[in-house]
C-alpha cells in the first residue's frame, strides 16, 4: 500500500513525498483510515513505528482550513516530555507546510510569557505537557472548550510519571463531543481503565506484541566490572569508530560525570537530563543530530520521545531498574526500517536486573566478552539503590535486607511513589 491510497489530500501527500516516504508503516496504514472516518482510536505501538505521522496527517486533513473569526484551539496533543512535545510540533509543521494551520508547543522549563503571546494570537493545534498546560488553563490563558480532536501520546509513560491527575483535570475542560486517540507502547490495567473512560467505541490497533523490541535491533550484553565500564565504552566507541551514540545512565549525576569523563578521553560528549534548562537540552540535541557531539548521555525521562533519524548505537551504561524502560531505551535505534545495535555494559551488581529484562523479553540476550576486560570474580555484588545512600550508612551486599529493619508498610510505599511521581512531573513539564 502507498500513501496515496489512504485518502489523504494532495497537499499532505506532497509534504510526505518531500520527506522521502512512499509506503506507510503498519500503524499508519491502520490508524489513518480510522481517524479520517472519525473513529476514536486505541493504538498499541512501540517507539519508532511512525505513530506521530499516523495521527498528525489525518488530524491536519480533518481540521482543514481554519474557520473565519478568532483562531481557537481545535486539536490538543498531550505528551509526557518537553522533547517529545517539540518533536511532535515539528512533525505538524513539516506535514502541514502547505496547510494554513498554526501549531505551538507548551511545556515547562521556559518562560510562560511567549507561550501566552502565541495563544493570544490564535492557534489551531496545541502540543503540550500536562503540567504547564494545566497552569495555563487554571490562569485563564487558554480556552480548550472548542477542541475537536484530542490525542494522548505515550499514555503508559504518562502514568509512570504520575500525570494521571493532571490529565483528568485537563479532560474536564474539553467539550464532550470530540474525537479521541490514545497511543501506548503497553496496555496495563490502568491504561485500559483510562481508555474505557476516555474513548467511545474505539477502533483498537495493535502493531507490535506487548513489550517486544524492534526486530532490527541487535542486542548485545558485555559483562564488565563496574569500575571499568567507562574505559570499555571509550574503547568500543574508538575502535568501532562510532560517530553517533546515545548512552543511558540511571541518574542525572551519573550522566554529567560520564559525559565529563568521555570528553577527557577525547570523545565529544554532552549530557541531557531534567536538571538542565530547556535551552541547554535543545542545544545538546541539536549538536548531537548535527554531528558536533559524538555521544549524548541521557536519563530515561529526558530521552523519552527523542526521535533521532538513523541512530546506529544505543548503550545501556547502567541497566534500568524497570525492565520496560529497557524496551523504551533500545527503541531509540532501528527506527523507520533502519538497523541498529543496543549494547548493555553489565556488572555483577546488575545480574538481577538483566534477568528481569530477559524474563520480560522471553529470551536470553547474547553475551560477548572483550579481551582485557575479564570480570574479576573476587568482586561481590552490592545491592543497587534507587537513590543515594544516607550519609554514614554503608551499602548492603547482595539482596538481603538489613537485620532489624522492617519492610516499609503499604502507606509508606504509596507515599514514596507519590513523591517519585511528583519529582518526575517537575522534571518533565
Amino acid at each position: 500500500m502507498l500513501f496515496n491510497e489512504l485518502g489523504l489530500s494532495a497537499d499532505l501527500l506532497r509534504a510526505v513525498e518531500e520527506q522521502g516516504y512512499e509506503k506507510p508503516t503498519p500503524i499508519q496504514r491502520q490508524a489513518i483510515p480510522h481517524i479520517l472516518e472519525g473513529h476514536d482510536i486505541l493504538a498499541g505501538a512501540q517507539t519508532g513505528t511512525g505513530k506521530t505521522a499516523g495521527f498528525t496527517l489525518p488530524m491536519l486533513q480533518i481540521l482543514g482550513d481554519p474557520p473565519t473569526g478568532p483562531r481557537r484551539v481545535r486539536a490538543l496533543i498531550l505528551t509526557p516530555t518537553r522533547e517529545l512535545a517539540a518533536q511532535v510540533t515539528e512533525s505538524v509543521h513539516t506535514y502541514g507546510k502547505y496547510r494554513p494551520i498554526r501549531a505551538m508547543e507548551i511545556y515547562g522549563g521556559v518562560s510562560p510569557r511567549p507561550q501566552i503571546t502565541k495563544i493570544n494570537r490564535g492557534v489551531d493545534v496545541v502540543i503540550a505537557t500536562p503540567g504547564r498546560l494545566l497552569d495555563h488553563v487554571r490562569q485563564g490563558n487558554i480556552d480548550l472548550s472548542f477542541v475537536e480532536m484530542f490525542v494522548l501520546d505515550e499514555a503508559d509513560r504518562m502514568l509512570d510519571m504520575g500525570f494521571i491527575r493532571d490529565i483528568k483535570q485537563i479532560i474536564k475542560h474539553l467539550p464532550e463531543e470530540r474525537q479521541n486517540m490514545l497511543f501506548s507502547a503497553t496496555f496495563s490495567k490502568e491504561i485500559r481503565d483510562l481508555a474505557n473512560n476516555l474513548l467511545d467505541n474505539p477502533a483498537e490497533i495493535q502493531v507490535a506484541a506487548r513489550n517486544t523490541t524492534a526486530d532490527r535491533v541487535e542486542q548485545l550484553v558485555y559483562p564488565v566490572d563496574k569500575g571499568r565500564k567507562r574505559e570499555l565504552l571509550s574503547e568500543m566507541i574508538g575502535r568501532g569508530n562510532w560517530r553517533q551514540v546515545l548512552v543511558f545512565t540511571r541518574t542525572k549525576h551519573g550522566a554529567n560525570r560520564l559525559a565529563k569523563q568521555l570528553n577527557q578521553d577525547g570523545i565529544e560528549s554532552d549530557a541531557i537530563h531534567g536538571n538542565k534548562s530547556q535551552g541547554a537540552r535543545a542545544k545538546a540535541l541539536r549538536d548531537f543530530k548535527a554531528g558536533k557531539v559524538r555521544v549524548l548521555v541521557a536519563t530515561d525521562i529526558a530521552a523519552r520521545g527523542l526521535d533521532i533519524e538513523k541512530l546506529p548505537h544505543v548503550v545501556n551504561f547502567e541497566l534500568p531498574h524497570v525492565p520496560e524502560d529497557y524496551v523504551h531505551r533500545i527503541g531509540r535505534t532501528a527506527r523507520a526500517g533502519q538497523d541498529g545495535t543496543a549494547v548493555s555494559l553489565v556488572c555483577i551488581d546488575e545480574q538481577k536486573l538483566l534477568k528481569d529484562i530477559e524474563k520480560l523479553l522471553k529470551r536470553e540476550l547474547k553475551k560477548e566478552f572483550v579481551a582485557g576486560y575479564d570480570v574479576d570474580k573476587r568482586i561481590r555484588a552490592e545491592s543497587l539503590q534507587q537513590g543515594r545512600p544516607q550519609k554514614g550508612k554503608p551499602r548492603n551486599a547482595g539482596n538481603s535486607r538489613p537485620s532489624g529493619r522492617a519492610r516499609p508498610g503499604k502507606s509508606a510505599r504509596n507515599n514514596q511513589r507519590k513523591r517519585s511521581g511528583a519529582a518526575a512531573r517537575s522534571r518533565a513539564s
